[in-house]
């Protein structure tokens, strides 16, 4: 497989989200809010391409009977980088991401791709699928939040910009979907419509 299409396969075909449903809690907790979406999708990209780099570097020298622990401690690592940054330039987002910020360190997205993946193939190849399945997953993040923002409350905010206002929404948003049962029902509609228009396969 090229490099192009382990870049490509992660964004639609194999979404992380969308079709392998991994990564389900953070993207539905923290979704209420494009910046929320932004904010979450950089930090897992950062550890996801971080970790997978390191991974392919090491995966010679790597014992099979210790390479699960190996891969915990370097995804560690990443996070409590990206959780410190984030606390020192951006307190406002880390306490809008809340614990979901630490708990990628136990994201199955990037532990794996650590190990089905990066633990057997090129730097290059690594990169791209890494690159490719952060962008898969800020992709699907981003299309949940949109939603969630714009029909939860009747605007579209982006960094305490208005982009978008919706009258008949300002004066009565559908709560329901600024609430954690409101991000199960995007995502229910959201898959029924790439299934319906044959983007996911059907099973």
């Amino acid at each position: 497989m090229s490099v192009i299409e382990n870049l490509k396969k992660g964004i639609m075909k194999s979404n992380p989200v969308l079709v392998l449903l991994l990564g389900l809690c953070p993207a539905l907790a923290v979704s209420t809010s494009l910046d929320n979406a932004i904010g979450m999708t950089a930090a897992v990209m950062f550890v996801l391409i971080n970790a997978n780099l390191i991974v392919s570097i090491i995966r010679k020298w790597t014992p099979d009977r210790v390479r699960i622990p190996v891969f915990i401690v370097i995804i560690a690592s990443l996070v409590t980088i990206v959780d410190l940054t984030i606390q020192a330039f951006s307190p406002d987002l880390s306490k809008s991401l809340g614990i979901f910020l630490p708990l990628i360190v136990v994201n199955c997205i990037i532990l794996g791709r650590a190990e089905a993946f990066a633990s057997k193939n090129s730097i290059t190849d690594s990169l791209a699928d890494a690159l490719g399945m952060g962008l898969g997953f800020g992709l699907a993040l981003l299309i949940i939040s949109f939603f969630r923002q714009l029909l939860g409350t009747g605007t579209l905010e982006l960094f305490g910009q208005t982009l978008l206002e919706v009258p008949g929404l300002l004066d009565n948003p559908m709560a329901i979907f600024i609430l954690p049962m409101g991000a199960f029902l995007v995502m229910a509609c959201l898959l029924a419509f790439l299934r319906y228009m044959g983007v996911i396969a059907n099973e």
